[in-house]
């Protein structure tokens, strides 16, 4: 008997990505911080064409080492202009950059990127119950004040749509429909 899934995976890479990572409680700051690269630049596209050039991202991101990021120059960003595997857009590629250096800032701070982006859900994973994939909204009070938040602090391309769907990829909230075989292997997970 086949799985149940939420209905965006259908097909491959969405089907792995769905089983194994979507939703699942992130804490290390590397991987927090790629996804918030990966999300921006998913911004007018398709989840899928990232997820297909994600393993490009983090060769030509040097495995989304921010502090390395945040040195990037003139000659970096006319190398990831030129990169076929990327999205080569020039304002995502300065958002990456400037988003790199406000991590660092932000690491000052409050001493990790996961300890300030988990903050707001007090550590631990809002779990919702979404019946139907039109049951879950594109954003969220919750992320538009994340939003604001990293706003103020100099992010960019962390509007509250990209925010509230960071949230659900690194599992600061739980948004597999209740019938998905992942819902229940994940809510009660910290």
């Amino acid at each position: 008997m086949p799985l149940k899934r939420c209905e965006w995976a259908r097909s491959e890479p969405n089907i792995s990505y769905h089983d194994r990572e979507w939703g699942t409680p992130v804490h290390d700051d590397t991987v927090l911080f790629e996804f918030l690269i990966l999300e921006g630049a998913q911004a007018g596209l398709s989840w899928e064409t990232i997820l297909r050039k994600r393993d490009n991202y983090r060769k030509a991101f040097h495995s989304f080492d921010a502090a390395r990021i945040a040195r990037y120059g003139a000659r970096d960003t006319a190398r990831l202009l030129a990169d076929p595997g990327i999205v080569r857009n020039r304002a995502k590629i300065a958002a990456a950059v400037g988003n790199a250096r406000a991590v660092l800032a932000l690491r000052k701070e409050f001493g990790s990127l996961d300890a300030y982006l988990w903050s707001f859900v007090e550590g631990a994973p809002i779990v919702n119950r979404r019946r139907r994939a039109a049951d879950v909204p594109a954003e969220t009070p919750l992320s538009e004040r994340i939003s604001r938040d990293l706003h103020a602090r100099d992010f960019r391309f962390v509007g509250p749509t990209i925010i509230y769907a960071f949230m659900q990829a690194v599992g600061m909230v739980n948004d597999h429909r209740i019938d998905c075989f992942r819902y229940a292997e994940l809510a009660g997970k910290r």
